[in-house]
């Protein structure tokens, strides 16, 4: 079980490492072989399958990501709770985005997946 003190410090810590543009830390919750999720993966890495696997290819796709938006801020919204991950809620550039972890035993994050809100 993903227990609240646990989901709270990782929101925090992650959201923080985020707008202090600090991959490695962002990266540090991550196992070596997370799969990513997410349909920016498409525009941002040129992978069309949207999916990306690997600590190497999730920072190349990040360190690109931030070098096209500089001024990246992240506003933690919600903490959703689940039995081997969380989902947090937060504001970015494209508006509200739901993110979903899911945690291995040792509570790193072995896959993730963003969903974003559709434009009106």
């Amino acid at each position: 079980m993903i227990d609240e003190t646990f989901a709270r410090a990782f929101a925090t810590e992650w959201i923080n490492a985020w707008n202090d543009h600090d991959l490695d830390r962002v990266l540090a919750h991550y196992a070596d072989d997370v799969e990513m999720r997410s349909p920016l993966i498409v525009a941002i890495a040129g992978e069309p399958s949207g999916r990306l696997k690997g600590k190497a290819a999730v920072r190349a796709y990040w360190t690109k990501g931030l070098q096209l938006l500089p001024d990246l801020r992240f506003e933690l919204v919600s903490i959703l709770v689940g039995v081997e991950g969380l989902t947090l809620m937060y504001r970015g550039h494209r508006g509200l985005v739901a993110e979903v972890f899911r945690f291995s035993t040792d509570r790193t994050v072995v896959e993730a997946s963003a969903h974003y809100v559709l434009p009106d």
